[in-house]
């Protein structure tokens, strides 16, 4: 005959099992995600500090609509020209205006080939990276009139961190070649998983033929980029390059400034410029501005700013339109989420 005692005690361990499993579905078990209170409901952010809802998906209606709502208050001082996208963290897209049409985006490229070779290398925050021979190609290629390069010695060798520097601060076309041969044995073989990276994040209308910028068709667009570079600030490293403000080429004598003229002012803390004649101005921007008391991160994308220009026209085109922008949503960010 069966033991009815223990039966019912396995039935009641049963029922309280459930019951667990039941209320389990309604609480978060994921230290991972945090919850963030702010424009009228609730919402997750994940381990980037993005919107997320259920599941990790996009986030719930009511949210979103919150997000809009914030997004309308601001009067935004849009770019007239060209193409533009930005960014919260933690909050979500502020716009994006122009028409999303594929461009020629210059040392913009460079986020990438910064991005690939992190991912295939990845270093500590702070460390010096890997040991890299500077070839006579990049070397003989330092000293070329028709592009920017930064200055390295045949058979000197350099730390990723340095060569890094050299290719974000003062965009070393040289530079990022030879991250390409270190890496991948080549430039096509890199470029192919410049373009794989590209995919796998979503950057559906963005083609990259070369590692540095130089080919105008290599091309992407504002969205495209801001997908990009939510990305690759997730990396301490990366952040710590495109925060830096000078890098002294070694051997060489010479010291570069940045060409984010932007970085350290006005909460800017990177990130990447590129121009030239067909591609004109372009740059991505990181600031931060604190938002209901937690510090946020803002990302934007100004791109193709008077093309056709010379680079230098384009260029302070571009910092002009993205300076503006970040000091309209620095003031009045704060204000329209608590209104919200």
């Amino acid at each position: 005959m069966p033991d009815f005692p223990a039966a019912a005690r396995r039935s009641d361990l049963t029922c309280r099992f459930r019951s667990l499993l039941r209320r389990s579905l309604l609480v978060p078990l994921s230290a991972a995600l945090a919850l963030a209170t702010g424009m009228g409901t609730w919402y997750a952010l994940d381990g980037g500090g993005h919107l997320t809802g259920p599941g990790g998906g996009a986030p719930a209606a009511d949210t979103a609509s919150g997000v809009a709502a914030v997004a309308r208050s601001l009067h935004l001082p849009w770019p007239a020209e060209g193409q533009a996208s930005v960014e919260v963290e933690g909050i979500g897209s502020l716009g994006t205006r122009g028409e999303q049409r594929p461009v020629p985006i210059a040392s913009v490229t460079k986020v990438m080939t910064a991005y690939v070779i992190l991912k295939d290398h990845p270093m500590r925050a702070g460390s010096p990276g890997a040991a890299i021979t500077a070839d006579e190609q990049a070397a003989n290629e330092s000293y070329s009139s028709v592009e920017t390069t930064a200055p390295v010695l045949a058979g000197r060798t350099y730390t990723q961190r340095r060569l890094l520097e050299l290719m974000m601060v003062p965009s070393g076309n040289n530079i990022a070649r030879l991250f390409a041969r270190w890496d991948a044995g080549g430039e096509k073989a890199f470029v192919a998983k410049m373009n794989e990276e590209a995919a796998a994040l979503g950057m559906g209308r963005t083609t990259y033929t070369g590692v540095s910028g130089m080919e105008t068709s290599t091309r992407s667009t504002s969205a495209d980029q801001l997908r990009l570079a939510r990305a690759a600030m997730k990396d301490p490293v990366f952040r710590e390059i495109v925060a830096t403000r000078t890098v002294e080429a070694p051997g060489a004598g010479v010291t570069f400034r940045n060409t984010n003229k932007l970085l350290g002012r006005d909460g800017v803390i990177g990130l990447k410029t590129g121009s030239s004649t067909p591609a004109g101005g372009n740059l991505v921007w990181a600031a931060t501005q604190e938002v209901a008391g937690t510090p946020r991160l803002i990302l934007g994308v100004v791109l193709h700013q008077r093309a056709g220009t010379t680079p230098a026209e384009g260029g302070a085109a571009a910092h002009e339109a993205a300076r503006a922008l970040i000091a309209e949503i620095r003031a009045t960010l704060p204000d329209a989420v608590a209104r919200a």
